[in-house]
């Protein structure tokens, strides 16, 4: 078998756009991959080609020499979008793989410890404060409004949710995004009142619609310092939190918000790289590892996950694209012994199913794991290209 050909396709979203990778082999086997790709990644597609063109004319099922030989070409600039890229490329080959052998990319790995995952409800309340109208759903604006979501999430079965930093001005919700450089107040990342305020009456309003049962996560991203991290672990411990997430680049500085915060920590959805992470680990600087297998690969993913095991780590998937990258995410859940729960966003495009030929199966707040071969999960490329976004 050899591969003849790469291409790249990019799908309007209510909130950005979904990118899939597509390599094609002489066999008439497609393997499939999921990528994020958006503003500052953008470059993503360019790396792919380029590292792509090479394979050409090569056999896909040696993964590992392939996944080897990427990493090596790319040791003058690690991690960041080459790895990115490399990553896009291993998902897509593991796909062709398991469909040579008409199994599942989970049975490559010794098969599943688990058939079924359970998730959370993620960005809960975030995505229909920022374009609830084009998701088609009751947009967020007061407390009230997510004490009713509360309801709706524990109403539809799930049994957690994670929802993110909101300012509460003059009773009105706004999503806190200066991490990201999109507010004035950037550049010095500190927590202000209003900011707190909102983060309280949120995780407040949630606990009184969803009850007492539902397992409560905030995502606090990049948007503040160590002092307003624990300043909002401080707040929030009435809420009896699963976890406070955050993202921080020392592992000093992360182990010690850990060590005054009485909330669990989880983080590291930004690390790429085993050897990246194992500060971390050894500083004893979150409870919880997430890891963005779209962005360290699948092999990478599982030796990270191998390693956050030796430190008593339980690990959670960074997942929030379409039903490919949360296919991957569940086959990685199945394998790995240590998984503490699965991402996923239900909030979405109204169109987001129609770009996969299998349904993502939920049932009882758990996701169950694909049973078709490779990630058992293809793009309907007709209507990825219905959809097709300017790129």
């Amino acid at each position: 078998m050899k591969i003849t050909g790469i291409e790249d396709l990019h799908v309007a979203s209510a909130l950005g756009h979904y990118s899939f990778l597509k390599i094609t082999t002489d066999a008439g086997l497609v393997g499939w991959a999921e990528f994020n790709e958006s503003g500052s990644t953008r470059p993503i597609s360019a790396l792919i080609k380029a590292s792509g063109e090479q394979l050409i004319g090569k056999d896909p099922l040696p993964v590992q020499q392939i996944v080897t030989q990427l990493y090596q070409q790319s040791i003058q600039a690690p991690g960041g979008l080459a790895q990115r890229a490399n990553a896009a490329i291993e998902m897509a080959l593991w796909d062709i793989k398991g469909k040579s052998l008409n199994v599942p990319v989970h049975a490559l790995f010794g098969g599943p410890v688990r058939d079924r995952i359970q998730v959370y409800w993620s960005h809960c309340g975030s995505y229909r404060i920022q374009a609830g109208e084009k998701l088609g759903v009751k947009p967020i604006r007061t407390p009230d409004d997510i004490a009713e979501l509360g309801a709706e999430v524990k109403a539809r079965g799930f049994k957690g949710l994670k929802t993110n930093c909101f300012n509460l001005i003059g009773g009105q919700l706004t999503r806190q995004m200066q991490g990201y450089g999109r507010q004035p107040t950037h550049a010095a990342l500190n927590l202000e009142r209003h900011t707190l305020d909102g983060i309280v009456a949120t995780l407040r309003a949630f606990r009184e619609g969803a009850g007492p049962e539902m397992n409560l996560h905030l995502d606090s991203n990049v948007h503040f310092r160590s002092e307003g991290y624990i300043r909002i672990a401080r707040a929030i411990e009435q809420f009896d939190m699963t976890w406070l997430e955050m993202d921080m680049w020392d592992a000093q500085a992360l182990a010690d918000v850990r060590s005054k915060s009485p909330v669990p920590i989880a983080s590291l959805e930004q690390i790429v790289g085993r050897r990246n992470f194992r500060p971390f680990f050894e500083r004893g600087a979150v409870d919880f590892a997430i890891v963005d297998l779209l962005w360290n690969g699948w092999s990478e993913g599982l030796k990270v996950a191998a390693m956050a095991e030796s430190f008593e780590i339980n690990c959670a998937p960074h997942n929030y694209h379409g039903h490919l990258s949360s296919a991957i995410s569940a086959h990685f859940c199945a394998l790995i012994p240590n998984i503490k729960v699965m991402e996923t966003d239900i909030d979405s495009s109204p169109w987001r199913d129609d770009l996969f030929l299998t349904e993502v199966q939920y049932e009882d707040g758990d996701m169950l794991v694909p049973t078709g071969s490779g990630w058992g999960m293809d793009v309907n490329e007709s209507a990825a290209r219905k959809y097709a976004a300017d790129h």
